[in-house]
């Protein structure tokens, strides 16, 4: 609520809108990008449910920071392994700078950085959080290739 004016009545309006769900959430959200088409798509909060949520793909998504040096030091990691799946149909390398961007699903905590989800197109309320593995390109792609719920690449041929 952002009212030039604030009295009683602008606030009981305000209150009568919210309780018939008539007002939309304040989303903090970067402009979303012109042109999206590198390897790693970038995910800003307007775009949210409409990349990491969408329920035809699998989507790794990386939440970072700018100033990070862990999140610069993946930079290039992610953006090889957003090479290697650039030509899967169903599966989404994605990030997304969580100081600028609101997260639009409690799901996807981020409490540090960078924190790294893998939303299974069928399940997008239980996304799966990259922990405990070094942050390299082997360690990834197992992660990818464990929880993909379709790859058109079978386990041998890798």
């Amino acid at each position: 609520m952002e009212p030039e004016e604030f009295d009683s009545d602008v606030l009981r309006q305000f209150v009568l809108a919210f309780k018939k769900g008539k007002l939309k959430p304040i989303v903090k959200s970067q402009p979303v990008p012109k042109n999206n088409k590198g390897p790693v798509k970038v995910v800003v909060g307007k775009t949210f449910d409409a990349i990491v949520m969408d329920p035809k793909n699998d989507v790794l998504i990386e939440f970072y920071a700018p100033w990070c040096g862990h999140c610069k030091k993946l930079e290039p990691v992610y953006t090889e392994l957003g090479k290697k799946y650039k030509n899967e149909k169903n599966l989404i390398i994605a990030k997304m700078d969580a100081t600028a961007n609101d997260v639009t699903n409690d799901h996807y905590k981020v409490e540090g950085f960078p924190t790294i989800y893998f939303a299974p197109r069928d399940k997008k309320n239980n996304p799966i959080k990259f922990e405990g593995g070094d942050r390299d390109l082997e360690h990834l792609s197992k992660f990818i290739e464990e929880h993909a719920t379709k790859l058109s690449r079978t386990k041998e041929e890798l």
